[in-house]
């Protein structure tokens, strides 16, 4: 078996049995074949780590961007979602903010992390992403866990 085979079987592995934890409590997933009792939507569980090319300080225009896309992206979230949140332990939620002079030219999207608790920034940084995650996966920047929200729209 090769390097690239061995990785790629160990992730989706640990990603199968991680979820199995996460999913295995949900009646009417189906199970994945040859693996009875583990629910073939195992690998949403997985994290994805964004790409960070660069991170650097928020400008005041950018921190006022991503909090404003932040906040009505939170305020038209569904109660079953933000529930669903909360259950998932996911306090924060990532959005795209515009680049400016600073920004990498190889980066995608410049991304920022805000605290749905405090209801604020997490800090004042700026992720400069390769490529962006899905909307609406969780994502890792720097030590925050978030879900992706993209534009916020």
């Amino acid at each position: 078996m090769s390097i690239r085979s061995l990785k790629t079987f160990s992730l989706f592995t640990a990603g199968v049995f991680l979820s199995s934890i996460c999913f295995g409590q949900i009646p009417g997933l189906p199970g994945l074949p040859g693996l009875p009792g583990l629910p073939a939507g195992a690998g949403a569980a997985i994290i994805i780590i964004a790409y960070v090319i660069e991170k650097h300080e928020a400008t005041e225009r950018q921190r006022r961007i991503a909090e404003e896309r932040a906040r009505q992206a939170y305020a038209k979230m569904p109660a079953k979602r933000k529930a669903a949140l909360k259950a998932k332990k996911v306090r924060y939620i990532a959005v795209d903010t515009e680049k400016n002079e600073k920004t990498s030219p190889k980066a995608q999207k410049s991304v920022m992390v805000w605290d749905t608790q405090s209801e604020k920034m997490a800090n004042e940084s700026v992720y400069d992403v390769k490529k962006a995650p899905p909307v609406g996966s969780t994502a890792k920047f720097d030590t925050y866990s978030a879900e992706y929200m993209g534009s916020g729209t």
